[in-house]
C-alpha cells in the first residue's frame, strides 16, 4: 500500500509515518508535501498512491484547493482539528477523516476502510466532489477574538466584543471601543470583514464595520437608504444603501 502524507507540521507528519509503520510495516510512504503548491506539483509529476492522508489546514490555505488543480485518483483521508461531532456524517463515507491528535486505532480503521471500499472508490458512481463540498460546509469557521494594538509605548490586547465599530480613513483603519478609546489597525476593512464574526459585525458601507450593539438608532433616509446613529457617536455619516437595507434589517432582527 502506497501512502502520500500532506501535512505542513513536521512533527505531525513524523507521527503519521510512525503510526503507519506500526500498523503495517509493508506500507510505503511515497512522499510528504506541506503546501497546496507542493502537493499539486507532486501529484502532477508522480503516480498517485493508494491513499492520501491530507491535512485540511496547510501553510498556504485549505487543502480543498488541491482538487481545483488536479484530479485526485487516490483514496483521501482528511486529518483535521475540527469538532468530531460536526464531521460525524463522514464516518460512513468512503472519504474519511481523522481528528487530531490522531490515534493508532482510528488510523487503522481508516486503512481498513480503504481495503473494504477500494473497488467502490474507483467506481464512477462515487461523487468525491460532492463529499468534499459537504465536508467544507461542515467546518466551523473561527473568527478573531482579540487584537493586539499599540497604546503609547506599550501593547494592549483588546477583545473584539469591546469594539463598537471599525472604519477606514485614507489608507488607515481604526476601531472605536465602547469606552470611546480609538486604536489603529494594520489591516484593510476588507481583511477585517473576513476576520470578524458576521453575526456580530456588519459591513455597513465601504468605510464602516459596525458591531450590532453599537447601533443606537436607525432612520429612514433619502432614496430608500438608512441612516445609523452609533454609540459611541461619530461625526461621520453612516449610511446603508437601498440595496443593502433589507439585508441589514434582517441582520439586526436575527
Amino acid at each position: 500500500m502506497e501512502v502520500l502524507i500532506i501535512e505542513d507540521e513536521q512533527l505531525g507528519a513524523e507521527k503519521l509515518m510512525r503510526l503507519l509503520k506500526a500498523i503495517d510495516n509493508s506500507i510505503e510512504i511515497v512522499g510528504n508535501t506541506r503546501s497546496i503548491k507542493s502537493s499539486v506539483e507532486w501529484l502532477m509529476e508522480n503516480k498517485h498512491p493508494d491513499i492520501i492522508l491530507m491535512d485540511i489546514e496547510l501553510t498556504d490555505g485549505q487543502s480543498f484547493e488541491i482538487f481545483n488543480h488536479v484530479t485526485i485518483k487516490s483514496m483521501v483521508i482528511f486529518t483535521t482539528s475540527y469538532d468530531e461531532y460536526a464531521l460525524q456524517a463522514f464516518k460512513v463515507n468512503s472519504v474519511d477523516y481523522l481528528l487530531k491528535p490522531i490515534k493508532k486505532e482510528e488510523l487503522k480503521n481508516a486503512l481498513d476502510k480503504y481495503q473494504a471500499w477500494q473497488q467502490k472508490f474507483s467506481a464512477p458512481s462515487l461523487d468525491i466532489t460532492h463529499l468534499i463540498n459537504e465536508l467544507k460546509q461542515q467546518q466551523v469557521k473561527t473568527f478573531r477574538s482579540r487584537f493586539l494594538v499599540k497604546q503609547g509605548q506599550k501593547l494592549l490586547s483588546v477583545e473584539t466584543s469591546d469594539i463598537a465599530y471599525l472604519y477606514a480613513e485614507g489608507r488607515l483603519s481604526y476601531f472605536i471601543c465602547r469606552d470611546k478609546q480609538k486604536f489603529v489597525l494594520d489591516y484593510t476593512i476588507e481583511e477585517l470583514e473576513q476576520m470578524l464574526d458576521p453575526q456580530q459585525f456588519y459591513r455597513a458601507n465601504r468605510a464602516f464595520l459596525i458591531h450590532i450593539k453599537a447601533v443606537a438608532q436607525i432612520h429612514n433616509f433619502f432614496n430608500g437608504k438608512l441612516k445609523l446613529d452609533l454609540q459611541p457617536a461619530t461625526d461621520k455619516e453612516v449610511l446603508i444603501s437601498r440595496e443593502k437595507a433589507t439585508e441589514f434589517k434582517e441582520w439586526m432582527g436575527k
